[in-house]
């Protein structure tokens, strides 16, 4: 059922619309601000203005009827109430009545009138016909709407007593029949005693807007015109009125003392419970934080909410690190199988894409595809977030939630703590009070969906999809001098993930980082930026993994529109924080253009070069910067957590490009003293900046319709077939790489890199075809390039487990090479 919340909502939003309309209405009369954009009159065009009259008059009447049909709904079980309350068996007494079905007589007369009058004009339409004494006097009886409105909340409490009291009530209360339009297939429908009650609010609400078309398509001469600018003037008066007396009611709930307890925020977090993940809706109230699960609704009742649990917020306590037991053992979804699933999502999305732009679009097949879509985002979002937030009841029990990001736990906490700063007691709540607490949260969530993008409307944006290139430049305002360094956050599918991380600059209080980052965008709308003090107390060391517990300093936040998207130049922010000011620049690029392969002007350097001319030139086998980069990887980042997953600095990366393109002596010097997620990142760039994949652009399909073949011993032939017909400096060069790669995997429960996790980073790198070649095999990239992806990522990870016995099973004049090439 719609709710207080939502009537508080609908008129702050209708004011709002009504503050827009006045002062178009004054531009107009004033002839000032924008003349074309006027409030829709034909003008110039008489007759399409009383046209359009006369059809806002009949969706008027249309809506008049089925609103008067849900008040006859609503008034049925009234007279045998009223009947059953003088006998010995009453349902409900006179005063219950009276109270539930307050006002709602005289509204129905009212609206009933209105209707009898305007039906026959709309019968028998003359352009000159007069309406507007109809809508004044509807506007002038608009008072008992506010005796309603006062009562409403009464009324629909008094329902929930009365059915919990009354079993026939309750059925009576949980099934009214609502006559159906005269055009309908469907003679009547269920809904709820509440859910009409609410109707109205609704109504009442929307009586401005009403107004404001019948205006817009009233020539100014027209005799109804200042009757209804009175009409409207009433109506705005009105709900003026009714807004200041209801806004101070938002979001409480009403306690047994009198006292009220306000709704803070909510929002759908994973909760650890049994060693299983469920999702659950948390409610943090001035004086609680409620832990709910919504359940599953049955057709004609509203929302309910299931508590699992609560905490008084003087009782709930966040334990010190020493103090910390142990997480709890829980099954983690490895994160190969994450990055299919988001695959899996971005094809459905572009299926449905494809299904609404055919001709004959199949509504079935679209509803299809988004169901399955929701159910594959909800399993993302229940099995991504891995950041622990513990809380404790110092009466009892600890709770575990798991979050996708550091920036919203520390939302969490600093909300909890604020409301600790004021004096609160414990408390138990007694079975009642529990029930209408967890009732009210229906009516107070701010939250109403889980934030998956199949819950979002048509018209709402998609986010941004390509790369962002974010140069964290310095910060000021710092009172201590500390360790301080920055991590960047973005959202994804739904949850916010953690994407790049500075240097942790020592004692300062102006930190100037001046590092560059590239982080992917999968349909993004927000970067976080949280700012880190490092701790190097070893006391304080975290004792599970993924616990950050060095503290967040200042955090905040940029808005990614399309005007970031569209800019092609730097554009500088400032982002204030705590007294703290972070200043960065970005610039965002799409993914075909990221990823474009583009030749090197330049022959004499490595970047951009046909592999075979660098190891010709070289005079090797494998070229000179992919046998460095990896010597450097083993050496001392073969434990490193998400090596070639976690992005180098830019700049960092930028520099040995330079280095190796002009071969500069002092290159392994520089590599060793080189961030070691910029020297992968390096060669990650390397492969990418080919002119041509290093699996070649001529057995690309080949490639992607080998891995397809469902026959083990077919694909296995065919796969080595082509990795036999690779050319030489190709195929050294990719089996050097894979044999690093595997020896990276093998420290996978140290770095948490999986030979799945590594051809997810080098798949698309090593096999994405050039530009040219990418055109003929894909119409339209953008629609395919999940698909792509997928296939890219199959064929590496086919070689990375399924690696050949020995080179001459490959090529008997191929010399095998060795680890010193």
């Amino acid at each position: 059922m719609e709710d207080e919340e939502e009537v508080i909502g609908l008129l702050d939003k209708v004011l709002q619309d009504e503050d827009a309309c006045m002062e178009w209405d004054r531009a107009e009369i004033s002839g000032s601000g924008h003349p074309s954009l006027n409030l829709g009159k034909s003008e110039g065009d008489p007759e399409k203005t009383l046209e359009m009259r006369n059809l806002v008059l009949s969706g008027i009447l249309a809506s008049e009827e089925i609103y008067l049909n849900q008040l006859e709904a609503l008034l049925l079980p009234l007279k045998p109430l009223k009947a059953a309350a003088t006998t010995s068996q009453p349902v409900l007494t006179n005063q219950q009545i009276d109270t539930i079905f307050y006002k709602v007589q005289e509204i129905h007369h009212f609206h009933r009138e209105f209707c009898d009058s305007l039906r026959p004009k709309i019968q028998n339409w003359d352009s000159q016909h007069s309406v507007g004494h109809l809508f004044l006097k509807l506007a002038e009886s608009l008072g008992v709407y506010k005796a309603f409105v006062d009562n409403y909340k009464v009324a629909v409490e008094m329902v929930g007593k009365c059915s919990q009291a009354n079993a026939n009530f309750q059925k009576i209360s949980e099934d009214l029949k609502v006559k159906s339009p005269k055009d309908s297939k469907d003679c009547s429908t269920s809904i709820t005693l509440e859910a009409l009650l609410y109707k109205p609010i609704d109504r009442v609400t929307r009586s401005t807007l009403v107004l404001h078309d019948l205006l817009k398509h009233t020539p100014t001469e027209h005799p109804d015109y200042p009757l209804l600018q009175d009409a409207l003037r009433i109506s705005q008066n009105f709900l003026s009125s009714i807004n200041e007396e209801i806004s101070d009611r938002r979001t409480l709930v009403s306690l047994a003392k009198g006292e009220n307890r306000q709704l803070v925020r909510d929002g759908f977090i994973v909760e650890l419970s049994e060693g299983a993940r469920k999702l659950r809706h948390v409610f943090l109230f001035t004086d609680l934080l409620l832990c709910g699960k919504l359940k599953k609704q049955t057709v004609g009742r509203q929302h309910q909410y299931d508590c699992k649990w609560y905490i008084p917020l003087a009782d709930l306590t966040f334990l010190s690190l020493e103090d910390l037991e142990p997480c709890p053992q829980t099954h983690t979804v490895p994160e190969h199988e994450l990055e299919e699933m988001k695959i899996k999502i971005s094809h459905i999305k572009n299926e449905i894409q494809r299904e609404k732009k055919s001709v004959k679009v199949q509504s079935r097949a679209v509803d299809r595809l988004k169901k399955k879509l929701c159910e594959q985002e909800s399993w993302l979002l229940l099995h991504s977030p891995t950041i622990p937030f513990r809380i404790h009841n110092k009466n009892g029990k600890s709770f575990l939630f798991l979050l996708s990001s550091d920036y919203e736990r520390s939302d969490w906490r600093e909300a909890i703590e604020k409301l600790q700063k004021k004096e609160l007691q414990g408390f138990v709540l007694s079975s009642l009070e529990l029930q209408m607490l967890t009732g009210a949260c229906v009516k107070l969530r701010t939250i109403h969906n889980i934030p998956v993008t199949s819950n979002k409307e048509d018209d709402e944006p998609t986010g941004l999809n390509g790369f962002l290139h974010v140069i964290v430049q310095s910060a000021k305002g710092f009172e201590n001098s500390a360790s301080l360094y920055c991590t960047l956050e973005v959202d994804s599918f739904g949850y916010f993930v953690s994407k790049a991380k500075t240097r942790v600059f020592r004692d300062t209080t102006a930190p100037q980082w001046n590092e560059e980052f590239e982080i992917e965008l999968e349909g993004s709308q927000t970067l976080r930026i949280l700012c880190y003090e490092k701790l190097y107390d070893k006391i304080k060391l975290n004792k599970d993994d993924n616990e950050i517990v060095d503290k967040i300093v200042g955090k905040g936040q940029v808005q990614l529109d399309t005007q970031t998207a569209q800019s092609k130049d730097w554009q500088s922010a400032v982002i204030e924080m705590n007294g703290i000011e972070v200043e960065l620049s970005m610039k965002f690029t799409s993914r075909d253009l990221s990823l474009k392969r583009t030749p090197s002007k330049k022959q004499s350097g490595v970047f951009g070069v046909k592999i075979n001319v660098v190891t010709k030139r070289e005079r090797s086998k494998v070229p000179y910067i992919v046998r460095q980069c990896i010597e450097e990887v083993e050496k001392r980042g073969i434990e490193e957590v998400g090596i070639y997953r976690v992005s180098g600095v830019a700049t960092d990366i930028q520099t040995l490009k330079a280095a190796f393109d002009m071969n500069t002596k002092d290159v392994l010097v520089m590599l060793s003293d080189m961030d070691i997620n910029a020297i992968a990142g390096t060669l990650k760039l390397y492969f990418r900046e080919l002119p041509e994949p290093l699996l070649t652009d001529r057995f690309y399909p080949a490639f992607v319709e080998g891995i397809a073949l469902s026959d083990p011993a077919a694909k296995e032939n065919c796969m080595l077939h082509l990795l036999r017909s690779l050319p030489d400096p190709n195929l050294n060069t990719l089996l050097f790489l894979l044999d690093h790669l595997k020896r990276v995997a093998e420290k996978e429960p140290i770095n948490k890199m999986s030979l799945h996790n590594l051809a997810t980073v080098f798949g698309p790198t090593l096999l994405r075809p050039s530009e040219t070649e990418y055109k003929t095999h894909a119409n339209i990239a953008s629609d395919i390039w999940s698909h792509e992806v997928m296939a890219q990522v199959q064929v590496l990870l086919y070689y990375l487990q399924h690696p050949p016995v020995s080179i001459s099973e490959l090529k008997r004049n191929t010399l095998y090479y060795s680890t010193d090439v």
